[in-house]
């Protein structure tokens, strides 16, 4: 199970304080990955605006409903061969056009090959900084007089400048601090008085469009919406528009915002502080050991001139995959397309990251003693998703951690009743390198991280020692069919999958394929990579013992 999906895979079971607590982990594992789409773009804002949620009732019956009932029929790749075209325009950026005729409305998602690997130590959380800024607007869309507001910029930049290298400058004079503060705020009132504020928002609500959101992990960054069948061009001109004339209006507002969000997130929750601290000893050398979300001291200088040279780097149509599902036909639509994205400039595609992480040789551990929940974790180094064995980890993660019969939920919760929840997942905090296979737990009251860490190992040691059943094995197989289904339900959720695949694997069938991979997995598959992997010199383990239950016990055991 990947990071992604925890909240389906585990807040329904949960009710009350465990649910607060359980929303806390997952908020904490966003936190680092990033991976849930920002709450400012909500999938459920148009909701409260009028005029939409009409467009909502003729998306939701057709775009889930007469969608599953035509994927139960045709499923197979060949079926999506005759409906998918796949072009690079001549900038270097691949347009995937899959042709859905049940509504007339179409779902997009653009694909940038670029997240917080890409940063180097300064600048960590800019890559997700292009979240925020993802919908501000252009030089035409956003501002009363563009021209006055450009030169307004350039003053708040330069301003900055000044500002943040005297506040770092050794033997610095506090007050000439002060006043540079105070002249770079006031840049940045004057350049907010040319602001109109969501009406790029506005426009895609105006017309009709839902879903306007935004998301940034570790591998990659996503934007996505959804809109009536005959407004293809206005998509294509809006969204062409704000990756060719981008303008990175009120951007330290926003770095404020991300700075509230990893208080939020990672500095105020026990979960969040464990699980930093646990990818910073599990990667010693990759960049996958730094937080989406940045380190709060480079969330208070990069600047808007650093977002721009990344900008400029990654954001090349060479780097970029879109994909469009949905009620359109791919010979109208690719000329609109190449149109508008034709406009972007050709840039070099980024070269690979460079550094790998080396074979981890020795068990590392991270134990925070707080007044908190008692919380364990535990992770494996494996291959990236390329390797030929990633279809088996998932298998191994479906039959450890899937649903109540999977082999842990039923011996650490359900039989020795030493944990409330017990589970596993692959791709953390990202797959495209080499990555960790993660369980972890919550001990029940009255236990500790050690108990269950000890169960923990026995379910492991039991797969690596013996087969897992032929019921088992065909229950992961027929899921695996079950979860490709659901997955391609909606227009938007297949050109999610759709273009991931395009982007990461340089071809879409790989949705499709990774299905038959898993069908494919034997007995002996699973324990030969069960053993290669859950190794104690490959382990990392994080857990929160909880110094309130100690200081309890150590009371309880001096009374009579």
């Amino acid at each position: 199970m990947s990071p992604r999906f925890l909240a389906h895979g585990v807040l329904w079971r949960a009710s009350g304080i465990l649910k607060a607590r359980l929303f806390s982990i997952v908020g904490a594992i966003s936190g680092l990955i990033s991976k849930i789409p920002s709450p400012r773009f909500s999938h459920r804002f148009p909701d409260r605006r009028p005029g939409v949620r009409s467009v909502r009732r003729i998306l939701a019956p057709f775009g889930v409903g007469c969608l599953v009932s035509s994927l139960l029929d045709a499923q197979d790749v060949s079926s999506f061969e005759k409906r998918i075209t796949v072009k690079t325009l001549n900038n270097g950026l691949t347009l995937l056009i899959c042709e859905r005729p049940e509504a007339p409305v179409f779902s997009f998602f653009t694909h940038v090959d670029v997240g917080s690997v890409q940063e180097v130590p300064g600048i960590t959380g800019l890559a997700h900084m292009f979240e925020h800024m993802a919908f501000k607007g252009t030089d035409r869309i956003g501002t009363t007089d563009y021209e006055k507001e450009r030169a307004a910029l350039e003053r708040v930049e330069k301003a900055y400048q000044v500002y943040d290298t005297t506040r770092r400058s050794a033997g610095r004079d506090e007050g000439q601090v002060k006043e540079l503060e105070k002249a770079w705020k006031e840049a940045i009132g004057e350049a907010d008085s040319f602001v109109v504020r969501n009406e790029f928002g506005e426009i895609i609500e105006r017309e009709g469009g839902v879903g306007l959101n935004a998301f940034t992990s570790n591998d990659e960054t996503g934007y996505f919406y959804s809109l009536p069948a005959n407004r293809v061009e206005l998509w294509a001109w809006l969204e062409s528009e704000r990756f060719l004339k981008p303008v990175l209006r009120e951007f330290y507002k926003e770095r404020d915002v991300v700075f509230e969000e990893r208080r939020l997130r990672t500095d105020s929750q026990p979960e969040g502080r464990l699980f930093e601290q646990f990818l910073a000893a599990a990667f010693i050398a990759h960049p996958y050991q730094r937080p989406v979300v940045g380190w709060a001291s480079d969330l208070t200088t990069f600047s808007a001139s650093d977002a721009t040279e990344f900008y400029k780097k990654y954001y090349v149509p060479s780097n970029m995959v879109v994909a469009i599902v949905g009620g359109v036909k791919a010979g109208e639509v690719f000329p609109i397309v190449e149109r508008y994205f034709g406009r972007l400039p050709r840039g070099p595609k980024p070269e690979p990251t460079r550094t790998i992480e080396p074979p981890q040789n020795a068990e590392r551990m991270v134990i925070l003693r707080e007044e908190a929940q008692p919380y364990y974790c535990e992770g494996y180094h494996r291959p990236d998703s390329h390797d030929a064995d990633h279809a088996v980890y998932n298998a191994i993660a479906d039959v450890l951690s899937k649903g109540r019969t999977s082999r842990l939920y039923r011996s650490l919760v359900r039989d020795k009743k030493i944990a409330v929840f017990a589970g596993g997942f692959n791709e953390f905090p990202g797959d495209k390198y080499p990555h960790l296979f993660v369980f972890w737990t919550v001990p029940s009251a009255g236990h500790t991280p050690q108990e269950v860490s000890q169960a923990l190992h026995t379910e492991l040691e039991r797969i690596k020692d013996e087969d897992v059943s032929d019921e088992e094995l065909q229950s992961v197989k027929t899921r695996a069919k079950a979860d490709l289904i659901r997955r391609l339900a909606s227009n938007q959720g297949l050109a999610l999958q759709l273009g991931s695949a395009q982007a990461r694997f340089g071809d879409w069938r790989e949705v499709f394929r990774q299905v038959e991979r898993i069908d494919k997995v034997t007995k002996a598959d699973v324990r030969r990579a069960a053993n290669k992997t859950f190794l104690a010199a490959n382990r990392t383990v994080g857990m929160i013992e909880s110094t309130k239950l100690a200081a309890t016990g150590a009371e309880g055991a001096k009374r009579p």
